[in-house]
């Protein structure tokens, strides 16, 4: 892991060497750590399933609905997924769109990119970027069944709301003398502070 972060701090110097600060920004984000905070207004088919983990927990006109929904052929998922980045340096770091895979139990489920601007302020610093995911599961796991569908949707948030089956594979971008440079790989985020 130490090798990408050398090769992205090489990368940016190349492009950079007279833009101190920028450089040093760069540098600091290269070493930033990532978590999947929380998983927030998960709907499923329409309805809230924040806080639902079966289908005998939904009312009778939610349970019609989620089950006319898996008969149409599609099953909308839509939730915000928060990713923390915390900056252990002692310079700001930012970064400036995030290409990401959203993995569940294993799975690809669906893949998009952020265009926001994150800046993470030095010294442990932790800024929040929420990614607004919509994902058809049907289509996502095509060959399950239609109650292992409807479980496997229910279920997405953990205790607290922790994303516990969730990893995203994500790919940060920084602008560079007017030009993005992607980091090296993908970095896999999940539950914990991590820094690849």
């Amino acid at each position: 892991m130490k090798i990408r972060q050398l090769t992205f701090t090489l990368i940016i110097a190349v492009f950079l060497l007279p833009g101190c600060t920028i450089l040093e920004e760069m540098v600091s984000f290269s070493r930033c750590e990532f978590r999947l905070g929380s998983v927030e207004n998960i709907t499923f088919a329409g309805i809230n399933v924040q806080q639902v983990s079966s289908l005998s927990d939904l009312s009778t006109a939610d349970a019609a609905r989620l089950t006319g929904a898996l008969a149409t052929g599609t099953l909308p998922l839509n939730l915000t997924l928060n990713v923390d980045i915390r900056n252990p340096n002692q310079a700001r770091a930012s970064m400036n769109r995030l290409d990401w895979i959203m993995l569940i139990d294993d799975k690809q489920i669906v893949q998009g990119t952020s265009s926001q601007r994150v800046e993470i302020a030095p010294n442990g610093g932790i800024s929040t970027l929420p990614l607004s995911i919509e994902a058809d599961l049907k289509s996502a796991l095509s060959g399950k069944t239609g109650d292992a569908l409807i479980n496997f949707g229910l279920n997405l948030a953990g205790a607290g709301n922790q994303p516990t089956r969730i990893t995203l594979r994500a790919k940060p971008f920084v602008e560079v003398g007017g030009r993005e440079i992607s980091y090296p790989g993908y970095l896999d985020i999940e539950n914990e502070f991590t820094s690849n």
